[in-house]
């Protein structure tokens, strides 16, 4: 946990009138001791009670992944036997005097089981959620999250530029998944890929979240591929759509006025405008081709230590955008049993503006 991090926290903590936090595995954790533990069935939990040292309840197992801990932590560990875990989880919240206090929650990531533990260790505890303070803790990245993130980009596309020639007519959704998610690791993306990449091609491209399935392409077909990289812990996220051979003219159509609206977005973003305008800049160009029926869901979304976070951009969000947030945007035309055109790029938000990190070309690219 480097010192900014911790001081921002601590403030954000005390704003929020919070005595502590709780935080299971996952990114924030992860942010803020660089460790990496995965939710199972033995519980890790992390809690934080500023000045103190934090406490990390952990089985015996882990114990020197524990000592790899940016900044000191306090070990509560158990073994295999669950008796033994409520002893753990009862140590720690004494050693912290953690009973009656104020404690924040990740309410997307907390669950019953340590949550159950917890209540019982700290009876007169008020257990809060903490979701917008954990939000703000982590919306805007700094230069070497940046950095990263940059580089998941540019992993990400030498990944589908070098699957690119396997794909033509007769290849299957999920051999062009396959070789996508080969040449992702090989062009250097951390082992845990951000997502399964979406392959989606003819009637499929249609549904914006189509799993790949053994279909076929075939020629007149749109293709859909949203894909994405990871490096240092940090993710890409991008779609880019393909025509297999000629395509009917309003698929031709389709797919100009999703690029028109996905530069409209990115060209909306700049730092001190609500998150909200830049869906609405992205929607007006497909509205007014008369296709607004037809997208019929948010912008973007935030990015970075997980595939999906705040800043989320739907058309009522009022929160300010400000240097170092990263989202994407990713406008899309959807024909039901038809075809789909969506076309996905990253955007961090500058001090003057918005820089797009990547730069695949976007126009509908005809393939095999």
């Amino acid at each position: 946990m480097s010192l900014n991090r911790y001081t921002h926290l601590t403030n954000l903590m005390q704003s929020a009138g919070l005595d502590a936090l709780v935080l299971n595995p996952g990114p924030t954790m992860t942010y803020l001791t660089g460790l990496v533990f995965y939710l199972s069935e033995r519980p890790t939990v992390l809690l934080v009670f500023p000045p103190a040292a934090p406490a990390l309840i952990l089985a015996g197992l882990e114990i020197l992944k524990a000592k790899q801990s940016s900044v000191p932590v306090q070990p509560f560990t158990y073994n295999d036997n669950p008796d033994s875990w409520q002893d753990a989880f009862n140590k720690a919240v004494q050693a912290l005097h953690l009973d009656g206090k104020r404690i924040g929650v990740e309410p997307e990531r907390l669950r019953v089981l340590e949550l159950n533990f917890l209540e019982s260790a700290a009876p007169g505890a008020n257990f809060i959620p903490a979701g917008d303070l954990l939000a703000n803790l982590r919306m805007q990245k700094d230069e070497q999250e940046i950095a990263a993130m940059r580089k998941a980009v540019q992993i990400a596309q030498q990944g589908l530029l070098a699957t690119l020639p396997l794909i033509k007519a007769g290849i299957s959704e999920q051999q062009v998944a396959a070789e996508l998610t080969l040449q992702l690791l090989r062009a250097g993306s951390d082992p845990q890929v951000p997502f399964a990449p979406i392959v989606s091609s003819g009637p499929n491209s249609a549904n914006p979240h189509a799993s790949p399935s053994q279909r076929q392409l075939a020629h007149g077909d749109l293709l859909v591929i949203d894909w994405g990289a990871a490096n240092q812990g940090y993710f890409s996220d991008l779609t880019r759509t393909f025509a297999i051979g000629e395509v009917s003219p309003e698929f031709e159509e389709i797919a100009k006025v999703v690029v028109e609206a996905n530069g409209a977005g990115r060209n909306a973003a700049r730092p001190g405008i609500p998150a909200g305008m830049v869906d609405q800049a992205a929607r007006a160009v497909i509205t007014q081709a008369n296709y607004g029926p037809y997208f019929h869901h948010r912008v973007g979304h935030g990015l970075g230590m997980e595939g999906h976070e705040p800043p989320y951009m739907y058309g009522e969000n009022q929160l300010t955008l400000a240097e170092g947030m990263t989202f994407t945007v990713e406008p899309g035309i959807y024909l039901a049993d038809r075809g789909g055109v969506r076309i996905e790029d990253d955007v961090v938000i500058t001090r003057d503006g918005a820089e797009t990190l990547s730069d695949l070309p976007r126009q509908l690219i005809h393939l095999g």
